[in-house]
Protein backbone atom coordinates (compact mmCIF):
# COMPACT_ATOMS: atom_id res chain seq x y z
CA UNK A 1 0.00 0.00 0.00
CA UNK A 2 1.49 3.37 -1.03
CA UNK A 3 1.40 6.72 0.70
CA UNK A 4 -1.92 8.49 0.30
CA UNK A 5 -1.49 11.29 -2.24
CA UNK A 6 -2.43 14.70 -0.90
CA UNK A 7 -3.01 17.70 -3.13
CA UNK A 8 -1.13 20.33 -1.14
CA UNK A 9 -2.33 23.17 -3.39
CA UNK A 10 -5.95 22.15 -2.84
CA UNK A 11 -5.41 21.83 0.93
CA UNK A 12 -4.20 25.45 1.07
CA UNK A 13 -6.73 26.68 -1.49
CA UNK A 14 -4.13 28.14 -3.85
CA UNK A 15 -3.27 27.63 -7.51
CA UNK A 16 -0.22 25.67 -8.69
CA UNK A 17 1.31 28.95 -9.85
CA UNK A 18 0.85 30.66 -6.48
CA UNK A 19 3.79 32.71 -5.22
CA UNK A 20 5.55 31.96 -1.95
CA UNK A 21 3.82 34.99 -0.39
CA UNK A 22 0.37 33.78 -1.51
CA UNK A 23 1.08 30.34 -0.06
CA UNK A 24 2.21 31.89 3.23
CA UNK A 25 -0.92 34.08 3.49
CA UNK A 26 -3.21 31.12 2.77
CA UNK A 27 -1.43 29.00 5.38
CA UNK A 28 -1.68 31.65 8.11
CA UNK A 29 -5.39 32.17 7.43
CA UNK A 30 -6.17 28.43 7.62
CA UNK A 31 -3.84 27.85 10.56
CA UNK A 32 -5.75 30.41 12.63
CA UNK A 33 -9.04 28.79 11.64
CA UNK A 34 -8.08 25.20 12.48
CA UNK A 35 -5.59 25.67 15.33
CA UNK A 36 -6.29 23.13 18.13
CA UNK A 37 -6.38 25.92 20.76
CA UNK A 38 -9.37 27.43 18.97
CA UNK A 39 -11.03 24.07 18.31
CA UNK A 40 -10.70 22.05 21.53
CA UNK A 41 -11.81 18.40 21.35
CA UNK A 42 -12.29 18.61 17.58
CA UNK A 43 -10.23 15.82 15.95
CA UNK A 44 -11.22 16.93 12.44
CA UNK A 45 -9.80 20.41 13.03
CA UNK A 46 -6.62 18.91 14.50
CA UNK A 47 -6.22 16.66 11.46
CA UNK A 48 -6.81 19.60 9.11
CA UNK A 49 -4.26 21.68 11.04
CA UNK A 50 -1.61 18.97 10.61
CA UNK A 51 -2.39 18.63 6.90
CA UNK A 52 -2.07 22.34 6.15
CA UNK A 53 1.19 22.45 8.15
CA UNK A 54 2.48 19.58 6.03
CA UNK A 55 1.35 21.28 2.81
CA UNK A 56 2.97 24.58 3.78
CA UNK A 57 6.21 22.85 4.77
CA UNK A 58 6.53 21.41 1.25
CA UNK A 59 5.26 24.29 -0.89
CA UNK A 60 7.26 27.04 0.84
CA UNK A 61 10.53 25.19 0.12
CA UNK A 62 11.58 25.63 -3.56
CA UNK A 63 13.39 22.28 -3.73
CA UNK A 64 10.62 20.30 -2.04
CA UNK A 65 7.99 22.06 -4.15
CA UNK A 66 9.91 21.29 -7.34
CA UNK A 67 10.11 17.59 -6.45
CA UNK A 68 6.44 17.50 -5.47
CA UNK A 69 5.44 19.22 -8.73
CA UNK A 70 7.55 16.87 -10.84
CA UNK A 71 6.23 13.69 -9.22
CA UNK A 72 2.61 14.82 -9.19
CA UNK A 73 -0.25 12.48 -8.31
CA UNK A 74 1.75 9.47 -9.51
CA UNK A 75 4.67 9.98 -7.15
CA UNK A 76 3.64 6.99 -4.99
CA UNK A 77 4.16 4.68 -7.95
CA UNK A 78 7.83 5.62 -8.05
CA UNK A 79 7.66 6.37 -11.78
CA UNK A 80 9.95 9.36 -11.61
CA UNK A 81 12.05 8.37 -8.63
CA UNK A 82 15.28 10.35 -8.45
CA UNK A 83 18.12 8.27 -6.97
CA UNK A 84 20.47 9.83 -4.41
CA UNK A 85 23.98 11.07 -5.29
CA UNK A 86 26.21 8.27 -6.56
CA UNK A 87 23.40 6.46 -8.37
CA UNK A 88 22.67 8.86 -11.22
CA UNK A 89 23.26 6.20 -13.89
CA UNK A 90 21.25 3.42 -12.29
CA UNK A 91 17.73 2.82 -13.60
CA UNK A 92 15.37 1.60 -10.90
CA UNK A 93 12.34 1.22 -13.15
CA UNK A 94 8.72 2.07 -12.48
CA UNK A 95 6.44 0.39 -10.01
CA UNK A 96 9.06 0.27 -7.27
CA UNK A 97 6.90 2.28 -4.90
CA UNK A 98 7.89 4.23 -1.86
CA UNK A 99 5.98 2.33 0.82
CA UNK A 100 4.06 3.81 3.69
CA UNK A 101 5.09 7.02 5.37
CA UNK A 102 3.18 8.59 8.23
CA UNK A 103 4.28 12.07 7.16
CA UNK A 104 4.09 11.77 3.36
CA UNK A 105 7.85 12.43 3.50
CA UNK A 106 8.60 11.16 0.01
CA UNK A 107 10.74 14.26 -0.48
CA UNK A 108 12.97 13.60 2.55
CA UNK A 109 16.65 12.83 2.09
CA UNK A 110 17.08 9.15 1.26
CA UNK A 111 20.01 7.67 3.07
CA UNK A 112 22.12 4.80 1.80
CA UNK A 113 25.36 6.45 0.70
CA UNK A 114 27.29 3.52 2.17
CA UNK A 115 26.71 1.58 -1.03
CA UNK A 116 29.24 3.78 -2.83
CA UNK A 117 29.19 4.33 -6.57
CA UNK A 118 28.12 2.01 -9.37
CA UNK A 119 30.77 0.01 -11.19
CA UNK A 120 30.31 -1.36 -14.71
CA UNK A 121 32.24 -4.50 -13.78
CA UNK A 122 29.66 -7.22 -13.35
CA UNK A 123 27.03 -4.77 -12.10
CA UNK A 124 28.67 -4.68 -8.65
CA UNK A 125 29.15 -1.73 -6.37
CA UNK A 126 32.57 -0.26 -5.69
CA UNK A 127 33.12 1.40 -2.34
CA UNK A 128 33.68 5.10 -1.94
CA UNK A 129 34.82 6.34 1.43
CA UNK A 130 34.83 4.66 4.83
CA UNK A 131 32.40 1.80 5.25
CA UNK A 132 31.26 1.99 1.64
CA UNK A 133 31.31 -0.52 -1.10
CA UNK A 134 30.75 -4.08 -2.21
CA UNK A 135 33.36 -6.25 -3.90
CA UNK A 136 33.35 -9.90 -4.78
CA UNK A 137 29.75 -10.80 -3.98
CA UNK A 138 26.99 -8.18 -3.82
CA UNK A 139 26.85 -8.53 -0.03
CA UNK A 140 30.51 -7.86 0.59
CA UNK A 141 31.71 -11.38 1.39
CA UNK A 142 35.43 -11.61 0.87
CA UNK A 143 35.68 -7.83 1.05
CA UNK A 144 38.48 -7.98 3.60
CA UNK A 145 38.30 -6.65 7.13
CA UNK A 146 34.83 -5.91 8.51
CA UNK A 147 34.05 -2.20 8.34
CA UNK A 148 31.43 -0.10 10.01
CA UNK A 149 28.75 1.34 7.73
CA UNK A 150 28.58 5.02 7.02
CA UNK A 151 26.64 7.33 9.27
CA UNK A 152 23.57 8.91 7.69
CA UNK A 153 21.62 12.09 8.34
CA UNK A 154 18.01 12.96 7.54
CA UNK A 155 15.88 15.97 8.41
CA UNK A 156 12.60 15.53 10.25
CA UNK A 157 10.02 18.24 10.78
CA UNK A 158 8.33 18.72 14.14
CA UNK A 159 5.54 21.04 15.14
CA UNK A 160 6.56 23.59 17.76
CA UNK A 161 4.32 21.79 20.25
CA UNK A 162 6.09 18.47 19.59
CA UNK A 163 9.48 20.12 20.08
CA UNK A 164 8.35 21.81 23.31
CA UNK A 165 6.76 18.78 24.97
CA UNK A 166 8.96 16.01 23.50
CA UNK A 167 7.88 12.36 23.69
CA UNK A 168 7.67 9.37 21.38
CA UNK A 169 7.18 9.80 17.65
CA UNK A 170 7.07 7.24 14.83
CA UNK A 171 8.91 8.21 11.67
CA UNK A 172 9.08 6.41 8.34
CA UNK A 173 12.16 6.67 6.13
CA UNK A 174 13.32 5.17 2.86
CA UNK A 175 16.60 3.28 2.77
CA UNK A 176 18.52 1.38 0.11
CA UNK A 177 19.32 -2.29 0.62
CA UNK A 178 21.36 -4.56 -1.66
CA UNK A 179 19.86 -7.49 -3.54
CA UNK A 180 21.42 -10.68 -4.81
CA UNK A 181 21.80 -9.09 -8.24
CA UNK A 182 23.89 -6.27 -6.81
CA UNK A 183 21.25 -3.62 -7.58
CA UNK A 184 19.82 -1.65 -4.69
CA UNK A 185 16.14 -1.58 -3.85
CA UNK A 186 14.15 0.78 -1.65
CA UNK A 187 12.36 -0.28 1.49
CA UNK A 188 10.46 1.58 4.18
CA UNK A 189 12.01 1.72 7.61
CA UNK A 190 9.81 2.74 10.54
CA UNK A 191 11.45 3.86 13.77
CA UNK A 192 10.01 4.99 17.09
CA UNK A 193 12.06 7.93 18.27
CA UNK A 194 12.17 9.65 21.65
CA UNK A 195 12.11 13.41 21.07
CA UNK A 196 13.85 15.19 23.98
CA UNK A 197 11.73 17.82 25.70
CA UNK A 198 12.45 21.32 24.42
CA UNK A 199 14.58 20.20 21.46
CA UNK A 200 15.85 23.17 19.44
CA UNK A 201 15.78 23.89 15.72
CA UNK A 202 18.83 22.42 13.98
CA UNK A 203 19.77 20.05 16.81
CA UNK A 204 20.46 16.39 16.06
CA UNK A 205 19.27 13.13 17.60
CA UNK A 206 21.64 10.15 17.26
CA UNK A 207 20.20 6.69 16.67
CA UNK A 208 22.95 4.16 17.18
CA UNK A 209 23.19 1.40 14.57
CA UNK A 210 20.39 2.75 12.38
CA UNK A 211 22.61 4.11 9.61
CA UNK A 212 24.05 2.34 6.57
CA UNK A 213 24.83 -1.39 6.77
CA UNK A 214 28.37 -2.48 7.60
CA UNK A 215 30.65 -4.23 5.14
CA UNK A 216 32.00 -7.76 5.58
CA UNK A 217 30.03 -8.33 8.75
CA UNK A 218 30.89 -4.94 10.27
CA UNK A 219 28.38 -3.01 12.40
CA UNK A 220 25.92 -0.55 10.89
CA UNK A 221 26.60 3.16 11.09
CA UNK A 222 24.55 5.63 13.07
CA UNK A 223 21.57 7.68 11.93
CA UNK A 224 21.34 11.36 12.85
CA UNK A 225 17.95 13.05 12.79
CA UNK A 226 18.28 16.78 12.17
CA UNK A 227 15.38 18.66 13.73
CA UNK A 228 13.51 21.32 11.80
CA UNK A 229 10.68 23.08 13.60
CA UNK A 230 7.74 23.99 11.36
CA UNK A 231 6.37 27.52 11.19
CA UNK A 232 3.65 28.28 13.72
CA UNK A 233 0.73 30.70 13.30
CA UNK A 234 1.07 32.19 16.81
CA UNK A 235 4.73 31.85 17.79
CA UNK A 236 8.21 32.45 16.38
CA UNK A 237 11.39 30.83 17.65
CA UNK A 238 14.80 32.40 18.20
CA UNK A 239 17.12 29.75 19.64
CA UNK A 240 15.53 28.80 22.97
CA UNK A 241 13.27 31.86 23.05
CA UNK A 242 9.65 31.61 21.94
CA UNK A 243 8.16 34.90 20.73
CA UNK A 244 4.45 35.79 20.63
CA UNK A 245 3.08 39.00 19.14
CA UNK A 246 0.32 40.46 21.31
CA UNK A 247 -2.05 42.82 19.52
CA UNK A 248 -3.47 45.67 21.61
CA UNK A 249 -6.07 48.33 20.92
CA UNK A 250 -4.84 51.92 21.50
CA UNK A 251 -6.96 52.32 24.65
CA UNK A 252 -5.62 49.02 26.06
CA UNK A 253 -2.08 50.30 25.59
CA UNK A 254 -2.88 53.70 27.10
CA UNK A 255 -4.93 52.53 30.08
CA UNK A 256 -3.42 49.10 30.66
CA UNK A 257 -5.41 45.87 30.86
CA UNK A 258 -5.33 42.22 31.89
CA UNK A 259 -5.36 39.58 29.14
CA UNK A 260 -5.05 35.83 28.61
CA UNK A 261 -1.87 35.23 26.63
CA UNK A 262 -1.16 31.90 24.88
CA UNK A 263 1.96 29.87 25.67
CA UNK A 264 3.02 26.37 24.60
CA UNK A 265 1.95 25.26 28.07
CA UNK A 266 -1.52 26.81 27.92
CA UNK A 267 -2.79 30.38 28.28
CA UNK A 268 -1.70 32.52 31.25
CA UNK A 269 -3.01 35.78 32.73
CA UNK A 270 -0.82 38.80 32.03
CA UNK A 271 -1.07 42.34 33.33
CA UNK A 272 -0.42 44.89 30.59
CA UNK A 273 0.96 48.07 32.17
CA UNK A 274 -0.53 51.44 31.23
CA UNK A 275 1.41 53.44 28.66
CA UNK A 276 3.05 50.49 26.92
CA UNK A 277 4.32 51.07 23.36
CA UNK A 278 4.55 48.97 20.22
CA UNK A 279 7.73 46.91 20.14
CA UNK A 280 8.07 46.62 23.91
CA UNK A 281 8.56 43.09 25.21
CA UNK A 282 7.42 41.33 28.34
CA UNK A 283 8.92 38.08 29.61
CA UNK A 284 7.15 34.90 30.67
CA UNK A 285 9.88 32.89 32.36
CA UNK A 286 10.42 29.22 31.57
CA UNK A 287 8.00 28.95 28.63
CA UNK A 288 10.65 28.62 25.92
CA UNK A 289 12.54 25.63 24.51
CA UNK A 290 15.16 23.60 26.33
CA UNK A 291 14.80 21.77 29.63
CA UNK A 292 15.77 22.07 33.27
CA UNK A 293 18.03 24.96 34.20
CA UNK A 294 18.72 25.76 30.53
CA UNK A 295 15.08 26.27 29.57
CA UNK A 296 14.39 29.44 27.64
CA UNK A 297 11.64 32.02 28.10
CA UNK A 298 8.70 33.32 26.11
CA UNK A 299 8.80 36.94 25.04
CA UNK A 300 5.53 38.78 24.46
CA UNK A 301 6.03 41.56 21.93
CA UNK A 302 3.41 44.31 21.87
CA UNK A 303 1.87 45.42 18.58
CA UNK A 304 -0.66 48.27 18.79
CA UNK A 305 -3.36 48.08 16.14
CA UNK A 306 -5.64 50.96 15.25
CA UNK A 307 -9.19 50.75 13.91
CA UNK A 308 -9.60 51.43 10.20
CA UNK A 309 -13.32 52.15 10.14
CA UNK A 310 -14.78 54.68 12.58
CA UNK A 311 -18.32 55.72 13.30
CA UNK A 312 -19.07 59.45 13.50
CA UNK A 313 -19.16 59.20 17.28
CA UNK A 314 -15.83 57.39 17.46
CA UNK A 315 -14.19 59.89 15.15
CA UNK A 316 -15.50 62.77 17.28
CA UNK A 317 -14.03 61.18 20.41
CA UNK A 318 -10.63 60.66 18.78
CA UNK A 319 -10.66 64.26 17.57
CA UNK A 320 -11.45 65.44 21.09
CA UNK A 321 -8.50 63.42 22.44
CA UNK A 322 -6.25 64.89 19.75
CA UNK A 323 -7.28 68.44 20.70
CA UNK A 324 -7.00 67.82 24.43
CA UNK A 325 -3.82 65.75 24.71
CA UNK A 326 -0.39 67.30 25.12
CA UNK A 327 1.39 64.03 24.23
CA UNK A 328 4.06 64.35 21.54
CA UNK A 329 5.30 60.94 20.30
CA UNK A 330 8.23 62.62 18.53
CA UNK A 331 9.21 64.88 21.42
Amino acid sequence: MGVEYKDYYKLLGVSKTASKEEISRAFKKLARKYHPDLNPNDPDAEKKFKEINEAHDVLKDPEKRKLYDSLGPNWKDGQNFQPPPGFENIHFGGGQGFGDSGFSDFFETIFGGGFGGFSSQGGRFSGQGPGGGFSGSPFGSGAGMPRKGRDAEVEITLSLEEAYHGGKKSISLQEQVPTSSGMPRMRTKTLEVHIPQGVKNGSKIRLSGQGNPGVGGGPAGDLYLKIRIADHPHFKVDGKTVIHELFLAPWEAVLGTKLRVPTLDGAVNMNIPAGISSGQKMRIKGKGLGSGSTKGDQMVQVVIKTPKHLSDQERALWEKIAQTSHFDPRG
